[in-house]
């Protein structure tokens, strides 16, 4: 699904990136932890060909960069739900209609969605329980309720890939894990794209996510199955201060000592 080997980027002079080895094989989901700096925007936009390495090789659901035509292919494959997408969506938009301009990897919608795309973005829309709303607009849903949306609508092209960046900022505790539950019944179903979630947040690392990286100063501090990685002693050498990881019913949360 994914391939990085010794990539490097550099941006004005200052490396962002540095010698990023990672691996994704087709039915994993990872969760990608990190501090604010730590490189995780950059390595995002890369994965879907933003940006192209200094140094190194990227492979990216069978697309080598600098050796494969990307741009549209590349991206129509690689779903994504973040905040910049988010800015750029028109509030006067229904939910339903973004949901549909998935289909076309479209900001709004400007083509005539045929019979197929109408019955699949309802079909998401329940998955992702936000029928009831599909016909408000995008300014009066909430911020969990456009999390939703969004996710329906990345899924409209049938992603091999699907990267959450950072989707529960801005959400309440009942929000939060409500959108959470969502993605771990998404992440369960057979047809699921292989998902990347982006988190500051050790306790949203849900059980699907079987693998984890932690993403440190522009390199892969560790990337393993998710048990080897949220132990005390990996995070408390991760973080720089002791900490103990607290496991409840499959769902980790983080005490500093």
């Amino acid at each position: 699904m994914l391939e990085l080997k010794n990539v490097s980027l550099m941006k004005e002079g200052k490396w962002i990136l540095k010698d990023i080895d990672w691996n994704i094989h087709k039915g994993e989901h990872w969760a990608m932890l990190g501090l604010n700096g730590a490189g995780k925007t950059a390595l995002l936009h890369m994965l879907c060909a933003y940006y192209f390495p200094t140094k190194g090789d990227v492979n990216v659901l069978g697309h080598r960069f600098g050796k494969d035509p990307l741009g549209d292919k590349l991206r129509k494959k690689v779903g994504i739900v973040s905040s910049s997408i988010q800015q750029r969506i028109y509030e006067t938009d229904s939910a339903y209609q973004i949901v549909l301009s998935g289909a076309f990897a479209s900001i709004g919608l400007y083509e005539t969605p045929t019979d197929e795309m109408r019955e699949k973005a309802q079909r998401l829309l329940k998955e992702m329980g936000s029928f009831t709303y599909a016909n408000r607009s995008y300014r009066t849903l909430s911020q969990g309720e456009r999390q939703r949306v969004l996710i329906a609508r990345a899924l409209m092209a049938d992603p091999e890939l699907l990267i959450l960046d950072e989707p529960t900022n801005g959400l309440d505790f009942l929000a939060r894990e409500q959108l959470l539950e969502s993605i771990e019944s998404l992440a369960q179903k057979e047809s699921s794209p292989s998902i990347i979630y982006v988190t500051h947040h050790v306790e949203e690392v849900l059980p699907c996510f079987d693998h984890t990286l932690l993403l440190k100063q522009g390199q892969v501090f560790t990337a393993d199955q998710t048990k080897y990685v949220l132990t005390n002693q990996v995070l408390s050498e991760f973080f720089g201060i002791p900490v103990e990881v607290n496991w409840d019913r499959t769902r980790p949360s983080l005490v500093k000592l």
